[in-house]
């Protein structure tokens, strides 16, 4: 499993990619702002695609070590994008949240990038401080307190999703590195009421948690995407109705194209499908770790698990909204959902494992003679 993880990886990556675009051209045909083409939205992200794969296969080329020296520059393009979301005629603002810049023909969300300028950040400084991660001023306030840089302007941006995001990969980063455990739980609860406190004081992030924690009875308002999404799912079964024979896409399920594509799976392809996909982020979260783990030096262990839980918790709140069983957020399904700026950055950090795998550590047989594996050349 060691020795092919990396390419199970790429398999998992691929196969998920490619039920996306699927999904996506069965989908996007009845989604709003498709500008009278059925394929607009297919074609968009097969254009991101191929953008994704060209920064992938350079990020699987250009040793890694070259963002434990350049992180900072990085970090700061990251801040200056963050802060133009809040910038009159660059910034766009949807439903309430300023979260996206105009790019050229295209639209880029600058909280993509800062999740990866967070890592590097991270990756970097408990590569540097090794033995001081253990303590209070090293170990938590001082990394969290630069951290904290990239995110308030995306509290700012009303995103609480990416923020607890990076949140919750940060303080698995820090355990990895082997932060106290004290210290990490108060920070995880104090980080809980603190988001539990500000949705309380949004009308619609109040108003999800409500619908949350009584879905029926708000069914027909803030509850109606995660009623539709486990009406599509009951619809599906075992076996689904089939490819392009979905309903919920029907402008029943807002937003089938994107946030909830995975109900559609289920709708479509049925059970067995959606259980093959959550086997497939199994997949990239066991195989990505065990990467990570084969780094040779302490910054690629570090990179390689941020990489890791970007990609997983991405996964696991998403369907975890999808079927009811966490609040209503909207977070994209990695590799599968129709968005650019994630497709890009996640195929990216696929890339940087891939990287880390190269520059890893010999795999040698336990079983081989002592001579034999003292004589292994390291690979470069």
């Amino acid at each position: 499993m060691q020795k092919h993880g990396i390419h199970i990886l790429l398999l998992s990556v691929g196969g998920l990619v490619a039920l996306g675009l699927i999904m996506l051209f069965s989908t996007s045909a009845f989604a709003r702002d498709s500008h009278g083409d059925i394929y607009f939205f297919v074609k968009r992200q097969a254009v991101w695609l191929g953008v994704g794969l060209i920064i992938a296969f350079a990020a699987a080329c250009v040793d890694y070590h070259v963002w434990e020296k350049w992180w900072w520059v990085f970090f700061g393009g990251a801040i200056v994008l963050l802060l133009l979301c809040f910038v009159p005629g660059v910034g766009l603002r949807l439903n309430g949240s300023s979260r996206w810049i105009h790019l050229g023909p295209g639209v880029l969300q600058p909280s993509e990038p800062a999740k990866i300028a967070a890592v590097f950040f991270l990756a970097w400084w408990f590569a540097k401080f090794e033995k001081k991660s253990e303590g209070f001023l090293f170990g938590l306030a001082a990394p969290m307190a630069v951290l904290s840089v990239l995110l308030v302007p995306i509290l700012f941006e009303v995103d609480l999703g990416n923020t607890a995001l990076i949140g919750a990969t940060a303080v698995a980063m820090m355990f990895v590195a082997g932060a106290a455990l004290r210290w990490l739980v108060l920070f995880g609860v104090l980080g809980l009421a603190g988001g539990f406190a500000l949705a309380m004081n949004i009308t619609e992030r109040q108003g999800r948690l409500l619908a949350f924690v009584n879905p029926e009875k708000y069914r027909l308002g803030e509850g109606l995407q995660q009623w539709q999404a486990l009406i599509a799912f009951g619809s599906g079964g075992v076996d689904g109705l089939g490819l392009g024979e979905g309903r919920q896409k029907m402008l029943y399920l807002p937003y089938a194209h994107t946030d909830f594509i995975f109900p559609m799976i289920g709708e479509e392809l049925g059970l067995k499908i959606t259980l093959a996909t959550v086997i497939g982020y199994l997949l990239v979260c066991l195989c990505g770790s065990l990467v990570a783990a084969n780094a040779r030096d302490r910054f690629g262990h570090l990179l390689g698990i941020g990489a890791v839980m970007l990609i997983s918790l991405q996964a696991v709140v998403n369907i975890g909204v999808t079927t009811s069983l966490l609040p209503n957020k909207g977070m994209p399904l990695p590799f599968i959902s129709y968005g650019g700026s994630n497709l890009v950055v996640c195929l990216f950090l696929v890339g940087i494992l891939v990287n880390i795998h190269r520059q890893g550590k010999p795999l040698v047989p336990r079983l081989a003679p002592a001579f034999l594996r003292a004589r292994v050349q390291p690979r470069l």
